[in-house]
């Protein structure tokens, strides 16, 4: 194997630190760029005595001055609570985000992977979602700062590749989780797990009969790597996720007894734009990079519960 100097933007956050820490295992140099946000010094710290983890601490939107033979462009929040905060900065976090690290791709040579989302399907009118669908979406909504932005980062992405001959991957990813998950990052399973173990009501919107599909973060990161390391004709987009779906009552009910708790199920009104059904097609993946999901819900629901219970 030969061993590389990647650059992780976001690196410092849950996937991307979980991903930084395979790559430094495997050998790698890795340098993690990442302006805390929603990332944590913590989820990293361990990384440094290897001799092979730099931290870059700024803002992807500025320009990045590196030589790098890879990079994995996972900056931006990717939950409704963050992202909605400064919908403008997410937006030029997406957008100009992605033209730095693709700028330094041009520059260097590198080959660079997108993490893009399922987000860009919007409230999906085809079920299981393909990557040839080309999404139900809303250009004026609460979340169109981050699902438009991320669609606007595939087009330059695409456009890099044409125009300029830059290398690219493009990932979309489904709902992911596990441990250094943020207690208030306002996703489902954290959500779900802090409550019960409060004893809080568990807050499911609309009748709990909408869908999602929970990739547990190792395989979500094997996923990534096995994409990257394709030949460079592969582009994607693919879809990375786990397609066994579960309704949010289902799964409020699965976390309520498997933490054992004395919670309860309290209603709430639907969010706008929130999606009815989010379920991958992963046929590609399968095809392409021979991957599918091996984690099951319940095994990766106990190391994430675990992991709560003992840092809260």
């Amino acid at each position: 194997m030969t061993l590389k100097r990647i650059l992780v933007t976001g690196g410092a956050g849950f996937i991307g630190s979980h991903l930084c820490a395979r790559l430094v295992a495997a050998g790698h140099h890795v340098l993690c760029l990442d302006n805390f946000f929603t990332g944590r010094r913590e989820n990293i710290e361990q990384l440094f005595s290897s001799g092979r983890f730099e931290l870059l601490e700024r803002d992807v939107c500025a320009p990045i001055n590196v030589d790098i033979d890879e990079i994995y462009n996972l900056a931006c929040p990717a939950s409704p609570v963050h992202y909605q905060v400064d919908p403008v900065q997410t937006t030029q976090t997406c957008v100009m985000g992605a033209i730095r690290v693709l700028e330094v791709a041009q520059k260097c040579g590198a080959r660079v992977l997108q993490a893009s989302t399922s987000e860009v399907y919007g409230d999906p009118l085809v079920h299981p979602q393909p990557e040839s669908y080309c999404g139900n979406v809303s250009t004026v909504g609460p979340r169109a700062c981050y699902d438009e932005g991320k669609r606007c980062a595939e087009t330059l992405f695409f456009d890099y590749h044409r125009q300029y001959d830059v290398a690219i991957k493009v990932a979309r990813i489904f709902n992911t989780y596990g441990p250094t998950m943020l207690a208030g990052d306002g996703r489902v399973v954290s959500n779900f797990i802090m409550q019960a173990l409060k004893g809080d009501p568990l807050t499911v919107y609309g009748h709990g009969s909408q869908t999602r599909s929970f990739c547990y973060v190792d395989d979500l990161v094997e996923g990534l790597v096995r994409f990257m390391a394709t030949d460079a004709d592969i582009t994607g987009p693919l879809n990375l996720g786990n397609p066994a779906e579960i309704s949010m009552l289902q799964l409020a009910e699965l976390i309520i007894s498997m933490v054992g708790s004395g919670s309860v199920i309290a209603y709430r009104p639907l969010p706008e734009d929130d999606p009815v059904q989010r379920q991958p097609d992963i046929s590609y993946a399968s095809e392409i990079i021979n991957w599918q999901p091996t984690e099951e819900l319940r095994s990766g629901l106990e190391k994430t519960i675990a992991y709560f219970k003992c840092r809260y």
